[in-house]
């Protein structure tokens, strides 16, 4: 509904001749439902002279404009006839424009000889665009408006939890991490606005509880119980299903386990969901006595290890006493603002990456989930620190499990950063940060018609070929984006170039690209 709205608004800019009669500010009368729109050019007065070559620049007659008179282009489809003397629409699908008068006002596209007036249309449709929106947000206030954009600044957090029998030592942990978690955000600009809890257990699975409010989510956890199922495979999977199903886009998922995947055939499934239901982060939370067949263990956690890459998530093993202290390394993954700067899993091996960071970004943090490895990290002046020293001259270092966090100090220099990383296992790193700049991404395809523009497309492209990526930028105003090309120091989508300037902190652009998912913060 809001973009049938926007989109008769920001016609009105380029189809009528609001822009020929000079005016540079919007026509506050279109969204005031109690002003009139008065001075219209009567239906028998002629409004355009003829233009035979059919792309004049300016085709209204001067007495219309002296008069101050409104008026617009009609459009022709299936039929060429319209009143006598008056303006077209124009272009090839507009059958009236080959009538006298000839051409057309619309100022939808650049033409040659028409620049001026399609920027003057352009620069009014977006300042009543966004005159519309603050009107909006100030009657709905900015979380619902937020809500309304699709782009909340905090969205779902789910809980998937075993309760199995074998569950019996950690369900008590696990409540009370659910429990810090939920009570860290509440009340502040990163609260959900959803909880969803789905427990699983074998045979079962569910049901699935939803609420809005915090208190009555910690009450559904608070009656949890571990009990049947055995130390053996359980539905895990799901779980995560149904979970994946019902949470919001953008949401944080918590995986909380000590047993290998039964429904292990759904591993493709919930990597399809991943896809396309738009970075909801997985973390799961595998602990173990080490009673387990080491082999089985390995063999799931990997395949909760590539979920978790898939979304952006950390798959971290750990003992069943140190659950707590694994989730509140984590916990600041679901903060609001968070950025992704770089993001590789490696089978195993020596490399070295490099990630740059700029002085938007804050809070910069590195996730490193792996085991015997060994690590440095190098800022743009050379200095280093390497994983055996917690507290160096870069950041302090914090390990539990297979999880490494290396959150860098605050006075933390821009440019060109690097980590070797050298480990006999496979491992991911994850470098974050907070920036106020980020935005929202859509695979899509051109479509043409009397008004041609981008739709989204179904699943992901094609492997190999190339795609299409449409980005929703949030930022300050002023803030000029831009991409490198195939190859350059900051390309994170290959093949994709944009260039555009938000003056009002909100820009939508489209180019060509060939996938992947996108990242901000040091690399704008």
């Amino acid at each position: 509904m809001l973009g049938r709205v926007l989109h008769t608004l920001q016609d009105f800019y380029s189809h009528s001749n609001w822009v020929e009669l000079d005016n540079t500010e919007p026509f506050a009368n279109l969204i005031q439902p109690d002003l009139p729109i008065e001075n219209i050019a009567a239906k028998d007065t002629a409004t355009c002279r003829d233009c035979a070559s059919g792309n004049c620049p300016n085709t209204i007659l001067a007495n219309i404009l002296q008069e101050n008179k409104l008026t617009s282009g009609y459009m022709g489809i299936s039929s060429s006839e319209k009143p006598k003397g008056k303006c077209s629409h124009g272009g090839a699908g507009d059958l009236t424009s080959a009538a006298v008068p000839r051409g057309g006002i619309s100022k939808d596209e650049r033409r040659p000889g028409n620049e001026a007036l399609h920027d003057a249309a352009v620069t009014a449709a977006t300042s009543a665009s966004l005159q519309l929106l603050e009107d909006i947000r100030g009657a709905a206030g900015d979380r619902d408006f937020l809500r309304l954009m699709g782009i909340d600044r905090s969205s779902g957090v789910c809980f998937v939890i075993d309760t199995t029998g074998s569950m019996a030592d950690d369900i008590a942990t696990a409540k009370a991490v659910v429990y810090n978690i939920i009570d860290s955000k509440k009340g502040t600009q990163d609260e959900p606005s959803e909880y969803i809890l789905v427990p699983f257990n074998d045979p079962d699975f569910g049901p699935m509880t939803r609420t809005t409010d915090p208190e009555v989510m910690k009450n559904e956890i608070s009656k949890l119980t571990a009990t049947g199922g055995g130390d053996a495979p359980e539905m895990c999977l799901s779980g995560l299903q149904m979970a994946l199903t019902a949470a919001p886009a953008f949401s944080s998922i918590y995986v909380f386990t000590d047993a290998t995947a039964k429904d292990i055939e759904l591993k493709d499934t919930i990597s399809a969901l991943l896809s396309s239901t738009k970075s909801k982060v997985v973390n799961f939370f595998l602990t173990t006595t080490g009673g387990r067949k080491r082999r089985s263990v390995t063999a799931t956690f990997n395949d909760y290890r590539d979920l978790a890459l898939a979304s952006g998530g950390q798959a971290i093993h750990v003992t069943k006493g140190k659950l707590h202290e694994a989730t509140g390394i984590i916990l600041d993954t679901s903060t609001s603002a968070l950025v992704t700067v770089l993001q590789r899993s490696r089978s195993s091996g020596s490399e070295t990456f490099t990630f740059l960071l700029d002085e938007s970004l804050r809070n910069i943090t590195l996730y490193i989930t792996g085991s015997q490895m060994t690590f440095t990290i190098s800022n743009p002046a050379g200095v280093s620190q390497s994983n055996t020293q917690l507290s160096g001259g870069l950041g302090t270092i914090q390990s539990v499990g297979n999880l490494w966090r290396i959150r860098l100090d605050d006075d933390k220099q821009s440019g060109t950063w690097k980590i070797q990383m050298a480990s006999a296992q496979p491992y991911t790193l994850k470098v974050t940060g907070q920036n106020t700049i980020t935005f929202i991404y859509d695979y899509v395809h051109a479509f043409k018609g009397p008004h041609p523009g981008y739709a989204p497309i179904t699943g992901r492209p094609q492997a190999g070929r190339p795609a299409m990526l449409l980005l929703s930028v949030m930022g300050g105003r002023g803030l000029r984006v831009g991409h490198g090309g195939r190859g350059g120091p900051h390309s994170s989508v290959p093949g994709w170039a944009c260039e555009q300037r938000l003056d009002d902190g909100l820009g939508q652009r489209g180019h060509p690209g060939h996938g992947g998912r996108g990242s901000t913060g040091g690399l704008w």
